[in-house]
């Protein structure tokens, strides 16, 4: 049995160490108060059985509540205090400086905790060990100075939790969608370099790779572009290439013949389409950023959103190729092809491509074909968007929406100074999020003891404890001048300020947004109601907790004209978190407590039973009350060889629900060659992945795809969330 040290690193459990700290406690005691060595024993081999219990690593606090309680039932009170001071003392020792024994252990690579933080960051290579380094001063700034001491408490015992506390100390924002279109037609700069409007489709391609690098590197999020502001360079590049073809023709001497030209003009364009795409799809999975990962981009593909038929055909040779280039994947280092964890990919259905008879339906074949490999794109609903919020636009990064346009009506204006702003016409991109917060649900449910009107008592202090963090990460926000990330507030990615131009207009007036994210929907409506929230009987009450943190939503933003809107989070290492947090305060009870995970925002639980069609059509109505962002998905076995059951789930996303995506498997074992499932065992107490072929175990030696939270991680996770993709049923 594994356990985690305070600095993250990975141990033996070794109860000869409890034996020898309870002794001492022991010893420091009166003589007539002191316990046998035989009790001692019986001490350490019952707190031995309650870490074997918890059926993943427990940490040394964990373990350290289990010795209390254990001296305590046996009556040793003296002993019992002596213990709890010696904590008490070596604590203040601990506090007295906060980061060090951390930082080395991410130096040295054996802080577990670390490894497993984000499953799209390599914690061996010096860019990410830099990155988490900074991260770790700042946390430790934030926690002392920067929050107020109740937040940082209730953040740390898991009441709830503020994102990316590792980026807090800047003046930093959360994700975004990039202006892409104004800084291609209108110019941009970097780093100090004038970027002029490109004069074909592949130089296009390539500046859009280094603008996503540099936006990137200036925040924490995700982000996204849309593939419509490259099609007019599509046109541009036939028309050079066209020139180019008259201008042979002419040196040789024959005779013109339009169709020839033609055929070779679109033939030739095709291949720089090829090339122009190829840079996207390599260089985003090539770049390291200054947060020592590659880009969290985000693709969109809308054939609607083009401006007229032709940019609409040309927009469609592009979402072919992506689509094409997609399904091949990269080869990893023994130039095996394998799934890349990015960009994350999203297609639109909508009227043009949904239907058999409809003029894009083969992009949607496609689709459905890349999807069954290669687990993108994924799909957002051109009829359920118009239906719910008026506009269709792509979610920055992974899942966060924005609200919509309500400045452009209100009359606000250009506050954002963008070169392609057209009055009356409602904007997107150039938009951005301020940061989240999210509250742990099953932690007022179990807080309320099954209570209903304590439920709702406690439920309100904890949003308003949620309220008062999101105005933290708003006010630091405020005053941040243009000068601190140039590329986002000088140069068109979000807006086009002066130097030494203060961004406050861009945070209020519905411009920005600002999350409150919430998780565990489920352990909380089971614990209150012994039912899962798929229950007929308990649907009701998990909508109304859904209504309440909406309600709360709209209420401080009508107060305060900030756009506070519900986010169903997507957790990564906050699931474990989370989980360990709800166990070490209210023990282990079966169907709430008793995982290393907690459930993603409102979605069914992982191991519960139900077909893929019943699962969207009950998460849309959550979904409709996500508004701030959510996605939903349906875990499927390998599809390649069944693609009209996926058109079928596809065509049931158009008609049910906004936005969701098929989870397949997409693994490959580099010692023998294995690309089936890489498959989760118990070894030792502990989670490991292995090759059912040859038995590798080695991480190093395999490459495994598994969609976590919205991306796809391909660097390994926690045991929390390993747990989780383990224990989850398919749906088809």
């Amino acid at each position: 049995m594994k356990v985690i040290k305070r600095n993250g690193a990975e141990v033996e459990f070794d109860i000869v160490k409890i034996i020898a700290a309870v002794t001492k406690a022991n010893a420091a005691t009166e003589e007539d108060a002191r316990m046998t060595p035989v009790q001692i024993q019986r001490i350490a081999e019952s707190v031995e059985l309650a870490c074997q219990g918890l059926g993943r690593a427990p940490t040394v606090e964990e373990i350290q509540d289990f010795v209390e309680h254990q001296i305590m039932a046996h009556g040793a009170f003296e002993v019992a205090k002596r213990y709890i001071t010696y904590r008490y003392t070596r604590s203040l020792v601990r506090k007295s400086n906060t980061t060090d024994d951390k930082i080395l252990t991410l130096i040295e690579c054996n802080n577990e905790e670390a490894k497993q933080e984000n499953s799209n960051k390599n914690p061996v290579v010096n860019s990410t060990q830099r990155d988490y380094m900074a991260g770790e001063v700042s946390r430790d700034l934030t926690n002392r100075i920067l929050l107020p001491e109740d937040i940082v408490k209730a953040h740390e015992e898991g009441i709830i939790h503020f994102h990316d506390t590792d980026y807090y100390a800047q003046h930093m924002h959360n994700c975004d969608l990039v202006n892409l279109e104004d800084m291609l037609q209108n110019g941009t700069v970097i780093t100090g370099t004038l970027i002029e409007r490109p004069h074909s489709f592949a130089t296009a391609c390539n500046i859009a790779t280094q603008i996503v690098a540099q936006v990137a590197s200036n925040q924490y999020g995700g982000q996204s572009i849309s593939l419509t502001h490259l099609a007019p360079f599509v046109d541009v590049s036939r028309q050079k290439i066209r020139k180019q073809v008259l201008a042979e023709i002419e040196e040789l001497g024959v005779a013109q013949d339009e169709t020839k030209i033609a055929r070779i003009v679109e033939k030739r364009l095709r291949e720089e389409i090829r090339r122009g795409v190829q840079t996207i799809q390599y260089q985003v999975v090539t770049l390291l950023t200054t947060n020592g990962q590659a880009p969290f981009i985000t693709v969109f593909m809308y054939l609607n959103e083009a401006r007229s038929e032709q940019e609409k055909r040309d927009l469609a040779l592009i979402i072919e190729e992506m689509l094409l280039q997609r399904y091949e994947g990269v080869k990893n280092e023994q130039g095996v092809w394998v799934t890349p964890a990015f960009p994350k990919l999203i297609y639109t259905l909508e009227e043009d491509n949904i239907h058999e008879d409809s003029p894009y339906y083969y992009l949607t074949k496609l689709a459905a074909k890349c999807t069954a490999r290669r687990m993108v794109p994924d799909y957002i609903s051109e009829k359920k968007m118009l239906e719910l919020k008026g506009d269709v636009y792509p979610c920055m990064g992974c899942r966060s929406f924005l609200t919509p346009d309500r400045f452009t009506d209100a009359g606000v204006g250009n506050i954002a100074n963008a070169g392609n702003y057209e009055p009356g016409k409602h904007k997107y991109y150039g938009r951005f999020n301020q940061g989240v917060v999210t509250i742990n649900l099953p932690d007022v449910a179990l807080s309320s003891g099954g209570n209903i009107e304590k439920f709702w008592d406690i439920f309100e202090d904890r949003l308003e404890l949620c309220h008062r963090a999101l105005r933290c990460r708003h006010d630091r926000l405020r005053g941040t001048l243009s000068d601190a990330a140039p590329i986002l507030w000088q140069y068109g990615a979000c807006a086009r300020l002066k130097k030494g131009e203060p961004i406050d207009r861009l945070l209020y007036d519905g411009y920005s947004t600002i999350s409150l994210g919430y998780a565990g929907l489920y352990e909380c409506v089971k614990y209150m109601t012994g039912k899962s929230h798929t229950d007929p009987a308990a649907t009701p009450f998990a909508l109304s907790i859904m209504q309440k943190m909406n309600d709360k939503c709209k209420e401080w933003k009508t107060a305060e004209n900030i756009d506070y809107s519900l986010y169903g989070t997507p957790l990564e290492s906050t699931t474990y978190k989370f989980a360990k947090c709800l166990q070490k305060r209210f023990g282990i009870i079966e169907g709430v407590t008793d995982k290393g995970y907690i459930t993603n925002s409102y979605h069914v639980h992982v191991t519960e039973p139900i077909d893929a069609f019943t699962k969207l059509k009950f998460e849309a109505q959550f979904q409709h009350l996500s508004p701030g962002g959510a996605i939903s998905y349906v875990e499927v076995p390998n599809m390649q060889n069944n693609l009209e059951a996926v058109l079928q789930v596809m065509k049931f996303i158009y008609d049910n629900i906004i936005y969701a995506e098929l989870n397949t498997k997409s693994d490959y074992c580099q010692v023998c060659g294995w690309d089936g499932e890489i498959e989760i065992v118990e070894d030792g107490g502990k989670l490991i992945w292995r090759c059912p072929k040859c038995g590798n175990t080695d991480q190093d030696k395999m490459n495994v795809a598994r969609r976590t939270c919205g991306y796809i991680g391909t660097q390994f996770w926690n045991q929390g969330r390993t747990q989780e993709i383990k224990e989850r049923v398919l749906h088809l």
